[in-house]
């Protein structure tokens, strides 16, 4: 069976590339705005399966992770069949929250710069630490 990719690591910062379809398109045929939050989604979900992090798991030890803060800066429009590449780097864990650094870009030029902060939380939507074991499989991959 071929599995779809999961991207590549470049040092610190995970490389995902994403290619844009008619489906990902407004009426002008550029990339609907909200659909960067899909492809950040994306970028930021195969980060941790690369990195052995699996959501199934996570969710048997009673975990999730939410979104509670995103801050975008759209810079260029892409448009149906460009090839993108989502670029995420997890920077610190602080208590329950993790804090990522993403963007999106169409070979050397970025299309939209993002500033995020997740929360670790149980099943039922409460605040908690990450597992230890979920710390050491991130602690490589956060800034020094």
């Amino acid at each position: 069976m071929i599995e779809p990719t999961a991207g590549v690591f470049d040092g610190r910062e995970h490389q995902l590339p994403v290619r844009i379809y008619y489906e990902d398109t407004d009426f002008s045929g550029i990339v609907y705005h909200a659909n960067y939050l899909r492809y950040f989604e994306r970028g930021r979900s195969d980060f941790f399966r690369r990195i052995g992090i699996s959501h199934t798991e996570l969710a048997k030890a009673d975990t999730a992770f939410a979104i509670i803060r995103m801050e975008l800066d759209f810079k260029r429009s892409a448009r149906i069949d460009d090839a993108l590449l989502v670029r995420t780097t997890y920077d610190r864990v602080k208590g329950p929250r993790l804090y990522v650094s993403q963007k999106i870009t169409r070979g050397d030029d970025v299309i939209v710069q993002a500033a995020g902060e997740a929360v670790c939380i149980t099943l039922d939507g409460r605040p908690r630490k990450p597992t230890a074991e979920m710390l050491g499989q991130l602690a490589p991959w956060l800034e020094p």
